[in-house]
């Protein structure tokens, strides 16, 4: 067993997050030229703060598969671009128009919209770079197939189409369905591509994916279930961002549909289906049954 599946979650967490600002800030230099406001703003969205599940995901599953903790790393990374470029994106005003992120001004704020704007797409496509560079994989069929699943994942089939969605419900009622759907593409495909990628770094054919792509699905949920109740129950202080926005927009969630406990029953459920998922590994994935406790048990 590896090092990084016998220590605890929070020692994990903490190291992938040292890691991953460590990345940023070796490939974010600021240039001595009129782009130096775009870095300091992409540094600004990219290091420090924020939880580094995803991240921690792909290490950690790629820790099933013995794949070198440097290349995990970037694919770890470039994840990490997508989901921060999200939020950079998300918050501006065209969208859900917040003042904090992680407890510190949102980039538009720091900076301004259309340096926000660029900052995002810079992330975006630097995920990209990351993926198709050799230093990531020797193979260039893995690191092809790492692009096109962080594509999938990110775009209308994903990502970008469950925020389509999300703006969508503004202005219309959701049913239970829809909004498992909505969060299905918004979270959860993200969090199935750190499962998928150590899958491929690992060379594991399509069909022996299958668990890992059920553990990530019943965690994307639990995780917005999760979400979702802390936008009720949260304190704005530990959360870091403004709260009781759904609520206020009139937008359908879990919790509005369900009701406080039933839904935190429908989390813990997931989380114990995740679990399951992982009954033909070992010990090996430790961090990975602690990562889907933790969704559920976290304050932010």
């Amino acid at each position: 067993m590896s090092e990084i599946a016998q220590i605890g979650l929070k020692p994990a967490l903490e190291r992938v997050a040292a890691e991953i600002d460590r990345n940023f800030d070796l490939l974010l230099p600021v240039p001595e030229d009129p782009r130096a406001r775009l870095f300091h703003a992409m540094r600004h969205a990219a290091i420090g703060g924020g939880k580094r599940m995803r991240p921690l995901l792909v290490c950690a599953a790629c820790d099933l598969f013995n794949v070198d903790r440097a290349a995990a790393l970037r694919v770890a990374t470039a994840i990490e671009c997508i989901h921060v470029y999200s939020l950079v994106h998300d918050d501006l005003p065209c969208m859900d128009d917040d003042d904090m992120r992680r407890g510190r001004p949102t980039v538009h704020i720091q900076f301004d919209e259309a340096t926000a704007v660029l900052a995002g797409d810079s992330l975006h496509a630097l995920a990209f770079e990351l993926l198709a560079d050799e230093a990531t994989h020797a193979d260039p069929f893995v690191r092809i197939e790492l692009v096109r699943e962080l594509a999938r994942a990110s775009g209308p089939s994903g990502m970008a189409g469950g925020q389509a969605m999300d703006l969508a419900a503004e202005h219309e009622t959701f049913d239970l369905s829809t909004v498992t759907r909505l969060q299905q593409l918004k979270t959860g495909a993200l969090i199935g591509f750190c499962l998928e990628a150590a899958a491929i770094m690992g060379h594991v054919p399509a069909e022996g994916r299958t668990r890992l792509r059920g553990y990530a699905r019943d965690i994307g949920l639990a995780f917005q279930i999760a979400d979702d109740l802390l936008d009720v129950e949260g304190d704005e202080a530990a959360v870091g961002k403004p709260l009781h926005k759904d609520e206020a927009a009139g937008k359908a969630t879990f919790v509005s549909l369900l009701g406080v406990e039933r839904a935190r029953q429908q989390a813990s459920m997931l989380v114990d289906q995740a679990i399951a998922h992982l009954s033909s590994f070992g010990a090996e994935a430790g961090l990975l049954r602690a990562v889907a406790r933790y969704v559920v048990e976290r304050d932010r």
